[in-house]
């Protein structure tokens, strides 16, 4: 990343986590559809299990599957994260996004994370990524309402005194673009974790980046 960064149009940049920071949504598919066998219960297609990443696990679990009584809803969560901790620990950042981070906290950039994660599980992953001391701040979804709704945004904006329009919000599902959109501020797609780009691009973010490299070259023309 080049030193022109530095005339920032942007002074806040909130990543979403799994899928844009970290490649773990192929995990996330593999844990809920092996917690729903493990109780018998059909499994979401992963069509399905990908569309729900970014969400707060009980929102996950609602929409993907409908007509689960919510009294097994605990179980399942139960399930569902016996399996994702047991390969948590392999899950690695996506290329080039430690190097990313660390140039946009150099360049001045004040980061933040708002990811549908709780917050044990985001301090687990950030410790595991090397980037728990890299962001400002951060939202997770067992403190605010899960995406679309705007809380996250709003309250990060509202911590740091920054307007809609110096934020950017940078995710890679249709969750976080309708959050974005729900608190008034300009975002930027990433087509290589959960949600297509063609149903990320129907949302109208500023660009869609398919690689980490992508996003950085965009940011340095734009943030």
């Amino acid at each position: 990343m080049k030193k022109e960064i530095m005339a920032k149009r942007f002074e806040l940049i909130v990543f979403d986590w799994d899928g844009t920071l970290m490649d773990s949504a192929g995990a996330i598919v593999t844990a809920l559809q092996k917690a729903c066998r493990d109780l018998e219960i059909e499994p979401p297609s992963d069509e399905m299990a990908r569309h729900i990443i970014g969400l707060g696990l009980q929102d996950a679990l609602r929409e993907a599957l409908p007509e689960l009584p919510s009294q097994r809803y605990r179980e399942l969560s139960e399930r569902y994260r016996y399996h994702f901790l047991a390969h948590d620990h392999e899950l690695a950042l996506f290329e080039g996004a430690f190097e990313l981070i660390g140039e946009l906290g150099n360049a001045g950039f004040l980061l933040a994370v708002a990811t549908g994660k709780t917050r044990t599980g985001l301090d687990r992953a950030m410790r595991s990524s090397g980037l728990q001391t890299s962001f400002h701040a951060s939202r997770c979804a067992d403190e605010c309402h899960s995406k679309p709704h705007p809380q996250m945004l709003l309250e990060l904006m509202e911590e740091f005194s920054v307007a809609p329009e110096n934020t950017l919000m940078i995710g890679d599902t249709t969750h976080d673009l309708l959050m974005a959109r729900n608190a008034n501020v300009p975002a930027l797609a990433v087509a290589y974790g959960a949600h297509p780009r063609s149903v990320l691009e129907a949302e109208k973010p500023l660009e869609c980046a398919a690689s980490v490299a992508e996003m950085s070259a965009w940011l340095t023309r734009n943030a």
